[in-house]
């Protein structure tokens, strides 16, 4: 299945990886809030719009993740 089942996003927090441009996406889903981590910078966690492209981009194609490997960070290969 391509793009994350957007049910999950009432009612948990939700962690994607969109490996195509090599970043993260943290959705809190208590504050309503995006952040994301671009990969090789796990400490540099920015809030974002929830209209950003690459956020909108990663809902439809990327992959959901486990907060686990949201916290650890991908390294660039």
């Amino acid at each position: 299945m391509v793009g994350i089942d957007l049910s999950a996003f009432a009612s948990r927090d939700v962690f994607l990886d969109y490996d195509y441009e090599e970043v993260t996406f943290r959705w809190d889903h208590r504050t309503g809030t995006v952040f994301r981590r671009f990969y090789g910078a796990a400490e540099s966690e920015q809030p974002v719009p929830s209209d950003n492209r690459l956020y909108n981009d990663a809902v439809l194609y990327g992959r959901e993740i486990s907060r686990e490997q949201y916290e650890k960070g991908f390294d660039r290969q």
